[in-house]
């Protein structure tokens, strides 16, 4: 089974996670490739976007081989992978600073002048596109529930069945639409998988804030006309 994009990935989730549309969600997408695909499912669930600033501590001499992840909050999570307890912590704690350096730097390009939206006591979708150790999605749920959520929710297009598997002790509820047997790559899946760039996802975040700042605003105006009274009712007093 692939998909045909992101978006597509997106819309099977929303419809999997239909219940959360009432409950104003929190959807908090890992960039970058999530981005357009928490867009989808803020506007389907009627919930507020934001992201989740988490980056991949890459191995000695190989960057793209994820020993561990880092969260803007400092905090990390190293893979359980034989090979990781190999790797030196100096190396480890240099890689660590220079991956907060860039997620300091993301936060500030992509809300600037806010604050990362706040979970406590609300139901929070965490939706990535998929994961292979899932290392970078752990460290994101685990950042996220010492913030009190409600409910927490972990939404992935795809993952081998024991990367999905190990992502339930720590959400309330995992949404996985496939488990592949032979998982080699994320990409392999989506027949388009595009790269997603930072303007985009800055575009993404404002375009969403102006949408729910439009519906609050929406929200109050209706809230005050409601508690108003009828038109004649002093006179009639």
């Amino acid at each position: 089974m692939s998909f045909r994009n992101r978006e597509q990935a997106a819309r099977r989730l929303a419809e999997e996670l239909r219940a959360c549309k009432g409950k104003r969600p929190l959807v908090l997408a890992v960039p970058r490739g999530a981005v357009p695909m928490g867009r989808i499912l803020a506007e389907a669930l009627d919930g507020e976007l934001d992201v989740v600033l988490v980056h991949k501590l890459g191995a000695p001499g190989n960057p793209e081989y994820a020993i561990g992840a880092v969260a803007e909050s400092g905090e990390v999570v190293m893979s359980d992978a034989p090979d990781v307890a190999a790797v030196p912590r100096s190396y480890v704690e240099a890689e660590t600073e220079r991956q907060l350096a860039t997620l300091r730097a993301r936060r500030a390009r992509f809300t600037p002048g806010r604050a990362a939206a706040d979970p406590r006591d609300r139901v929070v979708i965490v939706v990535d596109d998929g994961i292979a150790t899932g290392s970078t999605l752990k460290a994101a749920l685990q950042v996220v529930r010492a913030r009190a959520p409600r409910e927490l929710i972990a939404a992935v297009a795809v993952a081998p069945e024991e990367s999905a598997a190990a992502l339930e002790p720590l959400a309330d509820r995992v949404v996985c639409l496939e488990t592949p047997p032979r998982f080699f790559a994320v990409g392999q899946f989506f027949d388009d998988f595009r790269q997603v760039g930072d303007d985009e996802v800055a575009e993404i975040l404002h375009e969403a804030a102006r949408r729910r700042a439009g519906a609050g605003a929406r929200e109050a105006r209706a809230a005050a006309a409601a508690a108003r009274p009828p038109a004649g009712a002093a006179a009639e007093r």
